[in-house]
């Protein structure tokens, strides 16, 4: 199950809307630490402070910045890991990418940069995007895209990884900022990208669950 924070220009003393289900919490963009406390009290699986440093993001006051949350049952957090840290691969599980190419670095240091081609039937064609972070120690992976054909300006995604309480699953958590663009609304610009962050972590929770099958299998 997905769970969505978003961070948006309201009354600070606003009353939080409930984290129950697939409700979304509202935040004051004045606050973006906010968002890092709320992930904290929101989900059942506690996700340690040294993490939650990673998704307080600084937001402009034309950017808009949430959260999605995927509980993925029955894959060991380092079987999770073994794909989302994978820079060059990223078309794995996000499934709205064609193809990606590393044209400088080696894709595991930081400043590697990579080009993705995005499918076709999205206001998108291809995205130069710079790996910021990769942490294989705390499972903290964060890029940061550059330029291309496509409307998200100044896009910073950062996702942690999380080993679920019962130690056979995962908690992932993506967090990004990007500039709301011109003749849109902070709310349209976080439902957008919200659908496309949440498609990838139900397809990241479909491919990992068959990989931890799949090996299973092999021990029977």
């Amino acid at each position: 199950m997905s769970k969505t924070l978003h961070l948006l220009p309201v009354d600070p003393l606003q009353q939080h809307l409930s984290a129950a289900s697939n409700e979304l919490i509202y935040l004051s963009e004045s606050l973006p630490e906010n968002l890092a406390r709320q992930l904290s009290v929101s989900l059942i699986n506690p996700i340690p402070d040294t993490a939650l440093i990673y998704h307080n993001h600084r937001v402009g006051r034309d950017q808009c910045c949430s959260a999605v949350v995927q509980s993925i049952s029955n894959a060991p957090v380092d079987t999770v890991w073994s794909v989302v840290r994978r820079f060059d691969n990223p078309h794995a599980y996000k499934c709205f990418l064609r193809s990606c190419e590393i044209v400088c670095g080696d894709g595991v240091d930081v400043g590697s940069l990579r080009e993705v081609q995005v499918i076709s039937g999205l206001p998108a064609a291809s995205s130069t995007e710079r790996l910021d972070i990769l942490d294989d120690e705390r499972r903290v992976i964060g890029f940061s895209v550059l330029g291309g054909e496509h409307r998200l300006s100044n896009y910073r995604s950062i996702t942690t990884l999380h080993p679920a309480e019962d130690g056979k699953g995962t908690v992932v958590v993506e967090s990004y900022v990007v500039d709301v663009p011109v003749g849109n609304s902070r709310e349209e610009t976080c439902d957008f990208v919200d659908t496309i962050v949440r498609c990838n972590l139900q397809s990241l929770a479909k491919l990992t669950q068959r990989m931890t099958k799949n090996f299973s299998n092999t021990l029977l």
